[in-house]
């Protein structure tokens, strides 16, 4: 059985898509943000593959189809943006401004932790790109000196929090404006975060998906300054 299921080309993607779905099910049913589908997808797939003895190259070798995906699919959260442009022209300082202090603030919490847990130089550049899509993180890490692999895994990480909790802080600290909402969402926790954002308002979606283009070349190029710094 094992042998079958790694020699289906169709076994990663059927996992993965089977393991989503489950975990959407569990969200509508429960309505907690605990019940995030990526991360119960995550999690199952994870259980799966360890009961059946399943080695990661195996699974991938299906489940990278589904990786072709994400770049067209991020380029698609441009619509919203669009259908928001007359609201975006009139606040443009104040986006800019907020996506620029969201993606300083990360850059400069990834340096204070390396200082204060002494990472080497090779831990703190693959942390830096942590709040930006993977399509983009992947190859900042791999530019910098970066373990690709676990800047995919913290990428995802960051994204499945701020999907998870980031409605709450905005409630924790009474930040109601829609624009500012949708600003520091997906500056902090691009595209899965945006989904939520998407879900929390029109208004906040379309300056999420903005964040996440603007948020993405801000890290590209800081990023490749703050690496001198440790």
């Amino acid at each position: 059985m094992n042998s079958f299921l790694q020699d289906s080309v169709f076994f990663g993607v059927a996992v993965s898509i089977i393991a989503y779905e489950a975990g959407s099910q569990l969200k509508k049913k429960f309505k907690t943000a605990i019940f995030n589908p990526l991360l119960i997808a995550v999690a199952a797939t994870i259980v799966l593959l360890i009961l059946c003895g399943i080695d990661y190259d195996s699974y991938y070798e299906g489940a990278k189809y589904l990786s072709y995906l994400l770049t067209p699919a991020t380029v698609c959260l441009a619509i919203p943006m669009y259908e928001q442009m007359e609201l975006l022209k009139k606040n443009w300082k104040a986006v800019m401004a907020g996506i620029l202090s969201g993606v300083l603030t990360s850059l400069i919490c990834i340096l204070a932790m390396a200082a204060v847990f002494s990472l080497s130089h090779e831990t703190y550049v693959t942390l830096l790109p942590k709040s930006i899509t993977v399509a983009i993180g992947m190859g900042v890490s791999e530019e910098l000196g970066g373990y690709v692999t676990i800047t995919v895994a913290v990428i995802l990480i960051t994204g499945i929090l701020g999907n998870m909790i980031g409605e709450g802080v905005c409630r924790l600290f009474r930040i109601k404006e829609p624009i500012a909402r949708g600003v520091a969402i997906g500056t902090a926790s691009h595209a899965i975060g945006t989904a939520r954002a998407m879900e929390m308002g029109e208004v906040e979606g379309a300056m999420s998906s903005l964040s996440i283009a603007v948020a993405g070349l801000l890290t590209v190029a800081f990023a490749s300054v703050f690496s001198f710094f440790w």
